[in-house]
Formats: C-alpha cells, sequence, structure tokens
C-alpha cells in the first residue's frame, strides 16, 4: 500500500486558490508520492472507541478553475493513514476540541497528526506567546474590567482582543479617556464571563504584521508582512491588508529562535509566529497561512518541507 494522507479542512470548493495554504500543502504531498483523502470537521466520529471519518479520495491541481477532483465519501478507519493535517480554521470552539479527542484517538493507534492533538488545546494562539515574556510587548490576559482598564492606563494605548478570534475579528484600538471603553470591555468580556487579551498598541503594525513560519523546528528565512489599509490599525489579510514578502530581520530569527525548539518538542510541526516590531504577539498552530505568497516570490517550496520534515518524523 502507498502512503496516505488525510486532510480536515474547510470546504475545498470555497478556498482562494491564489492564497490558500492547506492547497499548496496538498499539491507538494501528492508530488510526494501521497494520496490523500479528504475530510471536514464533522466527518469525523468514534464508533465505541474507534476513530472513523467519512472521508473522499482526493486529487489536486494547480490550476485556478479547477484545483481538485473529489471522489465520493465512504466511512474509512482513520488509523489507517499515515499521517492527517488537521487543517480546520478557528474559531476555536468546543467542536474543534471534540475533534481533537477524535484525532487524538487515530494518533494512539500510530497516526501522525500535524499538529499533535493535545497541543492544539494546550496552546491557545494569543496565550501560548506568554511561554515566551522575552519576547512578548507588556500584556495582560484577564475578564476582570478593572484590571483591564487599568492596564490602559498605564499604556496609554493598547489593543483588547478575544482569545478565540482569526482574522482581525473583534479587536479593538483604544487610547486613555475613550469615552468607548466600559462598552469595548463589555462586549469582549460578555460583562466579566469571558477572558481576553490587552497588548500594548505596537506603532510599528504600520510596516506590517509579520507572519514566520517554522516548520518541525526549521524557520523559513521569509516572512509575509501583513500592513494595514489606510485608516486601519490591522494588518490581516481578511480585513484588507496588503501582503509584502521580506526577509527575516535579526530580531525575527531571534525570536523564531527562542520559540522554535518548544514547538518542536511539543509536535507543533506547522506554525505561524505573528511579529510586530521587535514583539511576537501570537503563535498560530491551528491552521498557519501565507505558503503561498512566499512560495511565489522565493521559490521556498514551504510544502516540500513540510512533507519531508512529516517523512523523518514517520520514519
Amino acid at each position: 500500500m502507498g502512503k496516505l494522507l488525510g486532510v480536515v479542512m474547510d470546504p475545498i470548493a470555497s478556498i482562494n486558490f491564489e492564497k490558500d495554504t492547506t492547497l499548496a500543502l496538498l499539491l507538494a504531498a501528492q508530488k510526494h508520492g501521497y494520496e490523500i483523502f479528504y475530510m471536514e470537521q464533522a466527518d469525523l466520529y468514534l464508533d465505541n472507541s474507534e476513530p472513523y471519518a467519512k472521508m473522499g479520495r482526493l486529487k489536486v491541481y494547480d490550476h485556478p478553475e479547477k484545483w481538485f477532483d473529489l471522489e465520493k465519501s465512504s466511512p474509512q478507519h482513520l488509523s489507517q493513514l499515515d499521517v492527517i493535517l488537521m487543517r480546520k480554521d478557528p474559531p476555536f470552539d468546543s467542536e474543534f476540541i471534540y475533534s481533537t479527542y477524535i484525532l487524538e484517538a487515530a494518533e494512539r493507534l500510530g497516526t501522525l497528526i500535524v499538529n499533535r492533538p493535545q497541543s492544539l488545546r494546550d496552546c491557545n494562539e494569543k496565550v501560548f506567546a506568554t511561554h515566551f515574556p522575552q519576547c512578548t510587548p507588556p500584556l495582560i490576559v484577564s475578564r476582570d474590567q478593572a484590571l483591564l482598564s487599568a492596564f490602559l492606563e498605564d499604556h496609554e494605548e493598547v489593543v483588547y482582543k478575544p482569545l478565540d478570534g482569526m482574522g482581525g475579528t473583534s479587536i479593538f484600538r483604544v487610547k486613555r479617556g475613550d469615552q468607548n471603553l466600559n462598552v469595548i470591555l463589555e462586549t469582549l468580556t460578555a460583562d466579566g464571563k469571558n477572558t481576553i487579551m490587552a497588548q500594548k498598541y505596537l506603532p510599528e503594525i504600520t510596516s506590517g504584521d509579520k507572519r514566520i513560519l517554522v516548520v518541525d523546528g526549521v524557520v523559513i528565512p521569509y516572512c509575509l508582512a501583513r500592513i494595514p489599509p489606510k485608516g486601519e490599525f490591522r494588518g490581516n489579510l481578511a480585513v484588507g491588508g496588503t501582503g509584502l514578502v521580506k526577509p527575516l530581520s535579526e530580531r525575527d530569527l531571534w525570536i523564531a529562535e527562542q520559540v522554535s525548539p518548544v514547538l518542536k518538542e511539543k509536535g507543533l510541526i506547522f506554525v505561524g509566529l505573528d511579529v510586530i516590531g521587535d514583539y511576537l504577539t501570537e503563535i498560530n498552530v491551528t491552521s498557519p497561512t501565507c505558503v503561498r505568497e512566499i512560495d511565489k516570490l522565493h521559490n521556498t517550496a514551504i510544502g516540500e518541507t513540510l512533507m519531508e520534515a512529516i517523512e523523518v518524523r514517520l520514519g
């Protein structure tokens, strides 16, 4: 039997061909001789203790008008797969957690899961950055509105954001004295029920929110700096940011070198670090993006690097 790779992702028919990182990874997997099986999150299930999914054989193409063929799905045991890429986008909700339990059952039977299910649960993309205080800006994680307000008083201008979002959703930039502060905190914390993060605002965002990719501890030497559009402080491409590929600075490399050994140890094989100016702001472990933009300019072949790392892990 050949090499078998499964992917759990959002609907493949709806992806952005030009930018979708999962497609780049699947093209690399196919080039490496993997037979690919496609699943969505709702297709995963446990039958007693056995992990299954309704999955269909998938072929992918590097063509903007037809990038995939998908056969009819049928129930298959997850342990028949050598590796599964977990590429479901956030939100990181209870359904995401339940999916990691099912994938962990496959992991116990010998299937490599990228990234490791336990680490997906343990390493919240905002809070995980606090493991590296030497790299982060001043911040606080709390649901206490008094503490969150005091943080603004201390730092004059801050960014408040939920812990489970993506793409720049529900992020607020607030200056000291803003009359909307109370309603912003009430909304984000749901009147003190939800924990959020506040970070000191970094004016270097105007030069881009840099996405640095790390593959099994190896740092890709170029990043995508996502530059906010006029009148906006968020650089996320989802809110209209412009991507500019840049070589890593010495500080970028230093930050990545601080983090990458821990990522490798935790089985976080494909990760995106977000850096603004000189500071690490987030560690993306669920479905990091920006591969196609970097590959297009520098032929970095990041998907190929990931497949080689997977084959080393598989032995």
